[in-house]
């Protein structure tokens, strides 16, 4: 079992496993049910594919987090309220929103954990970083929504004033993912031995991942 001597650490590292594993559980739900309003069979294979692939990255991140010693269901119950309670929030209310959910909104978060792995050792640090790429199923999305909203042109403003609502409440949630948990605040602050994030350092984090949602919504072709 590969285990970190600090045990605060080593806490960290199973915080941020736990939130990370129970949002590619909840992505794998949603992406399941989004599948039911898709239009036809051709997409809810794609949805499907994207579902699968979700799944797959929690087994590499419940794998982790039992080599660290940890309950990989504890680890993750502990945010299941705040997950629970983004996805009610932000629950679509067609297809298109569904998709732009899984592009727009699950795109910050990996943003957002790829950001703090970085303070984390190089074994964890893979295994998440893994666990976020994108497996290329998300290029359908971009040719559904283009397509889409060449076919009704307000459709896209209605999916711009979507993707602007998300960006507000992910980053609303990865706040507060960090601020709850004082073994990831702690993780960022850094510490004797461990380089952390200032105050100028956690801005230019979100300035990356403002600029990092500007671009996938113009990627979609719609206004940030």
């Amino acid at each position: 079992m590969t285990e970190s001597p600090d045990e605060d650490y080593r806490r960290a590292a199973v915080d941020l496993l736990g939130a990370i594993a129970y949002g590619e559980l909840s992505a794998f739900e949603r992406l399941v049910e989004d599948a039911k309003m898709a239009p036809g069979i051709g997409d809810k294979i794609a949805i499907g594919a994207m579902a699968t692939a979700e799944f797959g990255h929690l087994q590499k991140l419940v794998e982790r987090l039992e080599q660290l010693g940890a309950d990989p269901a504890e680890a993750m119950q502990a945010f299941r309220h705040s997950f629970d309670s983004f996805h009610a929030h932000t629950a679509p209310s067609d297809y298109y929103e569904g998709l732009i959910k899984a592009y727009v909104g699950d795109g910050l978060a990996a943003d957002f954990y790829r950001e703090i792995a970085a303070y984390l050792d190089p074994e964890t640090r893979e295994v998440i970083i893994s666990s976020l790429e994108d497996t290329g199923q998300t290029a359908f999305i971009v040719e559904r929504v283009r397509a889409g909203i060449a076919e009704d042109h307000r459709l896209g403003g209605r999916l711009a004033l979507w993707g602007r609502r998300l960006m507000g409440e992910a980053l609303t949630q990865a706040q507060r993912v960090a601020g709850d948990r004082d073994s990831l605040t702690a993780l960022l602050a850094g510490g004797v031995d461990r380089p952390g994030l200032d105050l100028a350092a956690l801005g230019r984090m979100f300035a990356r991942l403002t600029e990092l949602h500007a671009a996938r919504m113009a990627e979609l072709g719609l206004e940030a």
